[in-house]
């Protein structure tokens, strides 16, 4: 096993290492390290993650990034949305929801458009914030254990992280019911609705790293982006037993959501899909039934509003999106009936999505702010 140089301390939060290949060049690694909360994305996190990922850019002699999570279990479930509850009980007006989701949001951009190769490692859970993460980087591997959704329907919020842009790019009707159920998805289903570029198994991480700090790495990014293609495609045909696709199967049912003339409809035409031996969709449609109204049809408007927004622009929707969230009581509501007391029994403000007002909707759509937090992206 190759020899990592320690950069911080190892039980930091995010743990950062560079190993040195063949040819001199290095390869760096961020690691979630969080393994009990599974690595849930919190602001601390964040603000290592951010100017490091910005000095290795800068820095000739790195060829690529790998980023990963601590642990078997995942890469990361999510956002610490318990901190974020915290937050907003507290209510002290020192904007805390704002500048976690400002500075989420710019360290997800900062991936999109990083310039150097990003191997993501998705192995385990992947949700909503690590979802964040996994969306931009260059070259998104998933293992067998991969297991990824955005299931924000539950708490009351919508998929953020720039889920109105990645959804907006999946087959037909796909980034609807996805964003509606919180359907959790395997590895070949998110290479189908482009979440993830390569299928290897988890036991072949080992020769993924000798293969990396073997590779004859360049000056040029754009040559090492292909140079780490074809060595995870090698790798993807030599692993084997990828699950079988939930999602295709469907493919031409989703597609026809998009005739329906109302939400109501289209969430009627999910729920009457046929469930017989698929324990998948099953629990889908329970996701849905159960879910919040309000985040419903917020996913509908969000797709709606986003379409055809550049990557930045859609960042800019959801911050506000994300800061009325905070504010309107049902993403509080959601997180404090999942995950404080656990009672699983949220007290929805609307009884149906039919119910949900357009002065609801509005105020997740408002300008709030003369300068943009985001503008800069």
């Amino acid at each position: 096993m190759a020899k990592l140089q320690l950069l911080n301390q190892a039980d930091a939060p995010v743990v950062f290492e560079l190993a040195d290949c063949d040819n001199g060049k290095k390869v760096a690694f961020a690691t979630l390290n969080v393994p009990k909360a599974l690595n849930a994305l919190n602001l601390d996190m964040i603000r290592l993650l951010a100017p490091q990922l910005t000095e290795w850019a800068n820095d000739d002699a790195i060829a690529l990034v790998v980023l990963k999570g601590h642990g078997e279990k995942a890469f990361c479930a999510g956002g610490d949305v318990v901190s974020l509850y915290k937050a907003m009980a507290a209510n002290d007006g020192n904007n805390h929801i704002e500048t976690f989701f400002s500075e989420e949001y710019t360290l997800d951009y900062q991936i999109h458009t990083y310039e150097k190769p990003i191997l993501l490692w998705g192995n385990g859970i992947i949700m909503g914030g690590g979802l964040g993460l996994m969306a931009g980087a260059s070259h998104r591997v998933v293992t067998e254990t991969a297991r990824i959704a955005m299931p924000e329907i539950t708490i009351g919020l919508y998929p953020d992280v720039g889920g109105s842009y990645f959804l907006n790019k999946m087959p037909v009707g796909v980034g609807l019911f996805l964003g509606l159920t919180g359907a959790s998805i395997n590895a070949r289903d998110a290479q189908f609705v482009g979440l993830a570029d390569h299928f290897v198994n988890a036991e072949l991480y080992g020769e993924v790293l000798a293969s990396l700090l073997g590779t004859d790495w360049k000056n040029s990014a754009e040559y090492n982006h292909g140079l780490l293609s074809e060595m995870l495609h090698s790798l993807q045909s030599q692993s084997s037993n990828e699950p079988a696709s939930e999602i295709e199967p469907l493919q031409c049912v989703l597609a026809e959501l998009e005739s329906h003339d109302s939400l109501e409809s289209q969430i009627d035409a999910i729920l009457s899909l046929d469930t017989t031996d698929n324990k998948w969709l099953s629990r889908a449609q329970k996701s849905l039934q159960h879910g919040s109204p309000l985040s419903a049809k917020l996913v509908s408007e969000q797709l709606k509003r986003a379409k055809g927004l550049s990557l930045a622009d859609c960042f800019r929707l959801e911050l506000g999106m994300s800061v009325a969230a905070g504010e309107f009581g049902e993403f509080q509501e959601g997180v404090r009936a999942l995950l404080i007391d656990k009672d699983g029994a949220p007290n929805w403000q609307f009884e149906n999505t039919q119910s949900v007002t357009d002065d609801a909707i509005n105020a997740f759509f408002k300008a709030r702010w003369s300068e943009h937090p985001l503008q800069g992206l």
